[in-house]
């Protein structure tokens, strides 16, 4: 079952992506955290961006590329809605689609300024991928 969510924290909000491989758990992260800020359904995936993460474990690596993707939509003034994760060695290569932020057609909620190693989580039971953390708000 590939689905993302997100869970209460006390002063910001958590997000989960659950999928059955690693990749899917991070691309179902990522569609969570852009949820944070505004409908995916309203976000055209145009133009496309490519970030590279490196890091010696699971969990950095997430945690990498959620801010890698936070870092995108904060510099480039973009929202994304489409995402592709290829993970190997501890390199992770992604691919970002979305399009402009339009104030008026996306409505951003909130303004994400990076992700946690709060409830930091990267792990893999029964089959089923979960990848998880807290992001400031």
């Amino acid at each position: 079952m590939n689905k993302w969510e997100q869970f209460p924290h006390s002063a910001d909000i958590g997000i989960r992506g659950l999928g059955e491989s690693k990749e899917i758990a991070f691309v179902m992260a990522a569609k969570a955290l852009t949820s944070v800020v505004s409908d995916l359904e309203l976000i055209n995936p145009e133009i496309k961006i490519e970030i590279n993460c490196e890091e010696p474990d699971d969990e950095y690596l997430f945690y990498d590329w959620l801010n890698g993707i936070i870092f995108e939509m904060d510099t480039k003034s973009m929202l994304f809605s489409e995402f592709e994760v290829i993970i190997s060695e501890n390199k992770l290569k992604g691919i970002l689609k979305g399009e402009m932020l339009d104030q008026n057609k996306h409505h951003p909620r909130v303004e994400i300024k990076g992700a946690t190693l709060t409830e930091l989580k990267v792990k893999e039971n029964n089959g089923q991928w979960i990848a998880q953390c807290v992001v400031d708000v």
